[in-house]
């Protein structure tokens, strides 16, 4: 069978996630971070991370990135700090509006409810809140679509199990991670569709509404092995290929995967291959990326020239907010006819002729 590379769209995109992942994602120090009793730079950024950290392989990664590019491009002082527990949130953003820095950016559902009490009492404050939505006139939140991309995971997906078995599942049971999962099964459905095909996805019904969920825990070593035995089940029950939604946790996810021989794991948030350790890359067949770091990047460097809007930014198909990441070491076992069909579906979901979930929906 002849093979063929991603289209050059596709290597297009790929590069500028590589690209963007190859840029520094070192920690700084609480002594980088300034202070409330010290003379703030002209203009500055601060990024309050959730409790995943600033190295979560997903949005807080990211985020930290793009204000990494802006800090670096358009000369925007910046910073970072994270929230250890939830206990600690207020204090923090307390502390990072103290620091008079103008623009805030917070990442996450648990940092949402206190994101919006300080936004309404610091009104000449702008914040980006990250993946999450809250009304005030100085939030601007940043949603993605990844529905979109999930569909061609799952499009992908289907096409490349050999079991025909394919597998979901999340960390909680709300639109945000239900959506990205709608995506994945209307993919398969989709695969079905087109080639008469009898691929099933296990861990999600887009009809009853109900799938597995393995809940949060804020001890990372047991939401890593819960996530590691939910896999390990689906593995077993005849699923090759799995698409675990529980953030960093899904690294348990992956060590199933890697142990079960002739297993493949699509990662979500970030391009898993760049960002998840090397062991796991012959097993990566793609990722659902969401690119916090173009967003932000953007998005605060408009700010420092005096432009904000608390309209959402919604990272899509079409702004490239949203994509999947190349099979990068799986390439060569790609068919280009499958390459070809990914393309036209991309085309279809950006022009609206494909509904990839639920409207509204956004991770």
């Amino acid at each position: 069978m002849r093979r063929a590379r991603f289209s050059r769209a596709a290597v297009v995109v790929a590069a500028a996630v590589w690209l963007a992942g190859c840029a520094s994602t070192s920690t700084p120090s609480t002594a980088e971070v300034t202070s409330g009793s010290e003379a703030p730079p002209k203009y500055c950024a601060r990024l309050v991370a959730d409790s995943g950290g600033l190295n979560d392989r997903g949005l807080n990664q990211s985020s930290w990135r793009g204000l990494q590019a802006a800090e670096k491009t358009y000369a925007v002082d910046v910073s970072a700090v994270t929230v250890s527990r939830p206990t600690a949130i207020t204090p923090k953003l307390v502390e990072s509006v103290e620091s008079r820095c103008p623009f805030l950016v917070t990442v996450g559902k648990e940092m949402a409810a206190e994101t919006l009490v300080q936004a309404l009492a610091n009104p000449g404050v702008h914040f980006a809140l990250v993946d999450y939505n809250v009304n005030a006139p100085n939030v601007k939140p940043v949603e993605f679509d990844t529905a979109q991309a999930a569909f061609l995971a799952g499009y992908f997906a289907a096409y490349m199990s050999k079991t025909k078995i394919v597998a979901t599942f999340g960390d909680v049971n709300e639109p945000g991670v239900t959506s990205t999962m709608d995506g994945f099964v209307n993919g398969v459905v989709k695969y079905n569709e087109i080639h008469h095909g009898i691929a099933v996805v296990h861990g999600w019904n887009t009809v009853s509404r109900t799938g597995l969920f393995v809940g949060i825990n804020e001890d990372f070593a047991v939401a890593k092995s819960t996530s590691k035995a939910m896999a390990k089940n689906l593995l077993d029950a005849g699923a090759d290929i799995i698409m675990p939604i529980t953030g960093q946790a899904g690294v348990g996810a992956a060590e199933a995967a890697l142990e079960k021989r002739n297993s493949l794991l699509v990662w979500v948030g970030s391009d898993g291959y760049e960002t998840l350790p090397a062991e796991f890359r012959p097993i990566i067949l793609t990722s659902v990326v969401k690119k916090a770091d173009d967003a932000i990047a953007n998005i605060v460097t408009d700010d420092a020239a005096g432009v904000f809007s608390s309209s959402p930014y919604r990272g899509t198909l079409a702004n490239l907010g949203v994509n999947i990441a190349p099979p990068h070491s799986l390439e060569p076992d790609v068919p280009s006819a499958l390459s070809a069909e990914i393309d036209l579906l991309r085309a279809q979901l950006v022009a609206g002729q494909i509904v990839a979930g639920l409207p509204g929906a956004a991770r």
